[in-house]
């Protein structure tokens, strides 16, 4: 478990994919073993603070101007994996989609029309010589999106409740070729079920995405800071990924009364952190 951080850690999730040394080219091969044996490798918190730091700047710099040479380090079943932060990329990215969030005059306040179109041309530039780049950490604020759960079964559920002084956690892992099998299996069970939908869509970009990576990778939902926008006693009692799981299954033997109820409390349990962001 992480130990608590004077920082105030954002409400935000986070799907990453670790993928074995093997995957890599040298020399980032060669960076990364090298790495992994450091005895000083970085928390998210760490990660965050780095990019907090940067936001604070005058002017601010949504985006850093050179790419991070760290990453998350696991170790699994003897094998080494690592799931490189790509603090640029992904910060390019998240001031995409910021438009999405924000009406045109809070977005201004927040960050300049100057510094978002430096911003996009510089990614513009590099995107033409990076044409396949893709994360390995995607970032949800104030949730976690319901087609996260899909990869993960409530048997690969890791809680801590943050006792002795520590951050509680709440995580899955789980190997990539189960991850993708869930995510066929959620695709026919929701084709078959409904026409469309934007769990469908979202679900195809997430199953998209997993193809990218190297088949010994493992995925990992980490609720990370979003621990903190969960009523007290509600973590330990999140199994989030069950009630997904439960009612694909459901959709599946064609019992639409089982999965309307099994999105009933998905729903009622994640009402409060709506709340929440609607308050703030």
């Amino acid at each position: 478990m992480t130990k608590v951080s004077s920082v105030i850690v954002p409400y935000a999730s986070y799907l990453r994919v670790y993928e074995p040394l093997a995957a890599f080219r040298q020399p980032e091969r060669g960076h990364w073993e090298r790495y992994a044996r450091r005895d000083d490798l970085p928390s998210y918190q760490e990660e965050l603070r780095r990019s907090l730091a940067d936001l604070a700047a005058v002017p601010p710099a949504p985006v850093p101007v050179h790419e991070s040479e760290d990453a998350f380090v696991l170790e699994s079943d003897g094998e080494i994996r690592v799931c490189p932060w790509r603090t640029r990329l992904r910060g390019w990215q998240a001031l995409g989609e910021l438009a999405e969030e924000y009406p045109l005059p809070v977005l201004d306040a927040l960050l300049p029309p100057v510094v978002r179109l430096e911003a996009t041309r510089d990614y513009e530039r590099w995107l033409a010589e990076h044409p396949d780049a893709r994360p390995w950490i995607r970032t949800s604020t104030w949730q976690v999106p319901i087609n996260w759960f899909v990869l993960f079964g409530d048997e690969e559920r890791e809680y801590g409740n943050g006792s002795a002084g520590e951050v509680p956690v709440l995580r899955y892992r789980t190997p990539m070729v189960q991850a993708r099998r869930r995510v066929a299996r959620g695709l026919r069970a929701l084709r078959d079920a409904v026409d469309e939908s934007l769990l469908i869509d979202g679900l195809v970009d997430v199953g998209r995405w997993l193809e990218e990576f190297h088949p010994r990778s493992l995925v990992e939902l980490d609720y990370a800071g979003l621990v903190h926008a969960l009523p007290a006693g509600a973590l330990e009692d999140d199994h989030s990924a069950a009630d997904v799981g439960e009612g694909i299954a459901a959709l599946r033997r064609g019992d639409e009364g089982g999965a309307a109820e099994a999105y009933g409390r998905l729903v009622e349990r994640w009402r409060a952190v709506r709340d929440l962001r609607s308050a703030n």
